[in-house]
């Protein structure tokens, strides 16, 4: 199973030689868990006949006098907490091609693998090595990685699941082989908590991924992660936009002062909260729309000098549209200038405290409405169903995390998405 689907889903298989012989007789037999969403999909090997750095990691290798240490490096696409995902394990056989010491990766760590024995289990010389759930790290002994590990595996497997959007911390990244927007991360960080799950502890043997030489593996890998990255939008349910309104949803209308004789608002107070908010919001990636009744004037003097107003994307502005929300044309004008379609309507969050305006002409709308009910100069009781808001917030550092919480809830895609 693959989270993303993307064609070519494993490298080619390298040229079969004397080393290749050697890695495909001992390489590892990988125990999953009955729950595990990202198995290993390809296997380069590297055989090290002498002192030197690792070819596929940051470690130094030393093999025993007349052997050799065979490298194994194992490619999941992903694991539970970020996009690219590369494990190891080295088998230190010695000069009649006896395994005498096994190593792998945990963490960052390189660490020895054993039942007790000196060795993990050994099956034909290959060695039996159980597979960490959805963080992939590897272990000697089922049981004792439960006991040892469990509660932090369950954690990272679900409230610490996409904590790391792509990889950043690895040598093609740091090559610049891809490029990640913040749009990009946002989406694999959602992919990875839409796929937390509790991990079984039941495990068996793995399907054998494909084994190539690791200069085979590396030269694929930028370019399958570049294919899985292009994939997040189709493949990840989440939100099209997020409309906001102003006045007392991100300033504080009881504090502001007007050019006189006019409806032009000069200055008024931020409300608690509410810049940071949307400065995060468009951090994440997220597209902005201010949708908001008044003149022009108005915002541009509100949120230009807080360098909100080139955050959004688009300004439909009653002044500008000639009609006030709850019109659809007001939130027609902001999807029109997104150059979004009609079908993402309900993947829409609008952002407001006018239950009369804000959510009625969200609702009737078709989009998500959020109300704020951080200010009680207008009352908080809807008139009727169409005034009854999907969410609510009552203070605006509230805003990223409920954002978040609704795009993360929100259904599996049908026919939206394109």
């Amino acid at each position: 199973m693959t989270l993303f689907s993307v064609s070519d889903p494993a490298p080619p298989e390298g040229v079969r030689d004397a080393d290749f012989a050697l890695a495909e007789r001992h390489r590892p037999v990988l125990m999953l868990d009955h729950a595990e969403p990202a198995p290993p999909l390809a296997m380069g090997y590297s055989v090290v006949r002498s002192a030197e750095k690792s070819p596929s990691s940051k470690f130094q290798l030393a093999p025993p006098e007349g052997g050799a240490v065979i490298e194994y490096a194992i490619w999941h696409d992903w694991d539970i907490q970020h996009l690219y995902d590369l494990e190891h394990v080295w088998l230190h056989v010695d000069r009649r091609g006896v395994v005498i010491r096994v190593e792998g990766s945990m963490h960052g760590l390189r660490v020895s693998i054993d039942d007790g024995s000196g060795l993990p289990e050994m099956r034909g010389g290959r060695p039996v090595l159980y597979v960490e759930p959805g963080k992939h790290a590897l272990w000697g002994v089922a049981r004792i990685m439960r006991f040892m590990g469990g509660p932090k595996i369950a954690e990272m497997c679900g409230r610490e699941a996409g904590t790391g959007g792509i990889h950043g911390g690895n040598e093609f990244a740091d090559a610049g082989a891809w490029s990640a927007s913040p749009r990009d991360h946002r989406l694999a960080r959602l992919a990875m908590k839409r796929a937390a799950f509790v991990p079984r502890f039941v495990l068996a043997a793995a399907e054998d991924p494909v084994l190539m030489p690791w200069k085979t593996l590396s030269a694929w890998i930028p370019e399958r992660m570049r294919a899985l990255i292009a994939a997040l939008p189709q493949a990840v349910p989440h939100l099209a936009a997020v409309f906001l309104d102003c006045g007392d949803t991100l300033i504080d209308e009881a504090t502001e002062v007007k050019k006189p004789g006019s409806e032009v608002v000069t200055e008024a107070d931020e409300i608690p909260f509410a810049m940071d908010a949307v400065r995060t919001l468009h951090g994440l990636g997220y597209r902005l729309a201010l949708v908001a009744d008044g003149p022009r004037e108005t915002f541009e003097n509100m949120l230009k000098p807080r360098g909100i107003w080139d955050l959004m994307e688009c300004h439909a502005i009653s002044g500008d549209v000639g009609e006030h929300k709850p019109s659809p044309r007001m939130f027609a004008a902001a999807l029109a200038g997104l150059g979004l379609e009609e079908r993402v309507r309900s993947r829409i969050v609008m952002v407001g405290n006018n239950l009369a305006r804000d959510i009625r002409g969200a609702n009737n709308f078709g989009l998500i409405s959020l109300f704020v009910g951080w200010s009680h100069r207008r009352t908080h009781v809807p008139a009727d169903l169409s005034e009854e808001p999907h969410f609510r917030i009552d203070r605006l550092d509230q805003l990223v995390s409920k954002i978040e919480a609704i795009e993360l809830c929100l259904p599996d895609w049908e026919n939206d998405h394109a």
